[in-house]
């Protein structure tokens, strides 16, 4: 296992790429309204692991996220994986990361969701008390800490910009202040930032973020790389 780099996740995932005696070819499954993923995943500058889109069109054509919107990714998750039966994957992801922690019909045999992703990831970096920052309703933010306590990673706080949708069209600089809203003791306290919503961009913030807080800050778009790099241990053994 690789330990967490000391100049931050964006270098873990730097080494762990550039460790690779293979490449790996990872299935995302993405919500049709999801632009953020395909922007920010070819911004990390991997160069041995190819990820293949499929899109998810849920039955009720929305974008808000709501039950009909998670449930309808869920059960589109299988004709789109289907799209790419002919592609050898050696892992596969929702691209969504709320999908993960609410209820809806069941994903395709060996498919993770980026919520997955951050639980492997805070695993991987021996955090268990973050601090969560999301771009989702409050409610919705609630029900992802029940979630990570469940897993068995304390949220000590979190901020949320209560958004049901438009989350491609938040700024850096809105996530900077959000991230300003957690109680300094908490933030202290925590062992890792994370950022969940696979739909927002936030990569021009981890650095800043992690040079601020100075611990881990995780995304989930940042995670779904992580985890793919990592499944290079049982393709390339």
């Amino acid at each position: 296992m690789l330990h967490p780099h000391p100049d931050g996740t964006l270098a873990t995932l730097a080494a762990l790429d550039a460790a690779a005696e293979c490449t790996v070819r990872a299935g995302l499954l993405l919500p049709w309204a999801n632009v953020a993923v395909e922007t920010e995943l070819p911004r990390l500058g991997l160069r041995h692991t190819v990820f293949h889109h499929a899109r998810l069109v849920p039955a009720s054509r929305t974008t808000a996220i709501d039950a009909s919107f998670w449930h309808g990714l869920r059960e589109a998750s299988a004709q789109a994986l289907d799209s790419l039966s002919h592609v050898p994957l050696d892992a596969v992801m929702l691209a969504c990361t709320s999908a993960g922690f609410t209820d809806g019909p069941p994903l395709p045999g060996g498919a993770y969701t980026a919520f997955d992703a951050l639980r492997q990831a805070l695993t991987e970096a021996a955090a268990a008390r973050i601090v969560l920052i999301t771009p989702y309703p409050a409610p919705v933010t609630e029900a992802e800490a029940a979630a990570f306590a469940e897993a068995g990673v304390e949220v000590l706080a979190h901020a949320s910009l209560g958004l049901a949708e438009g989350y491609p069209e938040v700024t850096p600089d809105q996530i900077l202040a959000l991230a300003g809203q957690l109680p300094q003791e908490a933030a202290g306290a925590a062992e890792a930032v994370v950022l969940s919503c696979t739909g927002w961009h936030t990569l021009p913030v981890i650095t800043e973020l992690e040079h601020r807080f100075g611990k881990p800050v995780l995304s989930s778009n940042l995670a779904m790389a992580l985890l793919a790099t990592r499944a290079r241990a049982g393709v390339c053994s």
